[in-house]
């Protein structure tokens, strides 16, 4: 399969489609992803969440591996979550901070 289609914007722009259920906004306007890598077919998410005793860790990881494999060319999908750093509101697009009514600091 070729894999040189990959886009990581593309890959961005896919994880804008998962959401935090809680919350009711995606996790990249959430500021939880930290970086996509791609390597041929494979790609690794390096993201964290909003609370490390968070209820939906298992969930918000299998919708982030399920929505990245169905991208054409992704054969492989791997979810690392992290707690350095850690997340704060302060993360938060603008957008995101509009849709839950967050003010900056």
């Amino acid at each position: 399969m070729n894999t040189a289609a990959l886009d990581p914007q593309l890959l961005w722009e896919t994880l804008r489609q998962v959401d935090d259920p809680e919350l009711g906004c995606n996790i990249v306007d959430l500021g939880l992803v930290y970086d996509v890598r791609v390597e041929g077919g494979a790609v690794t998410v390096v993201m964290t969440l909003t609370t490390q005793g968070c209820p939906m860790h298992e969930s918000i990881g299998r919708g982030v591996s399920e929505a990245l494999l169905a991208v054409p060319g992704v054969e492989d999908a791997q979810v690392d979550i992290v707690w350095d750093p850690p997340w704060c509101p302060d993360m938060m697009s603008e957008a995101a901070r509009e849709r839950l009514g967050v003010r900056r600091r």
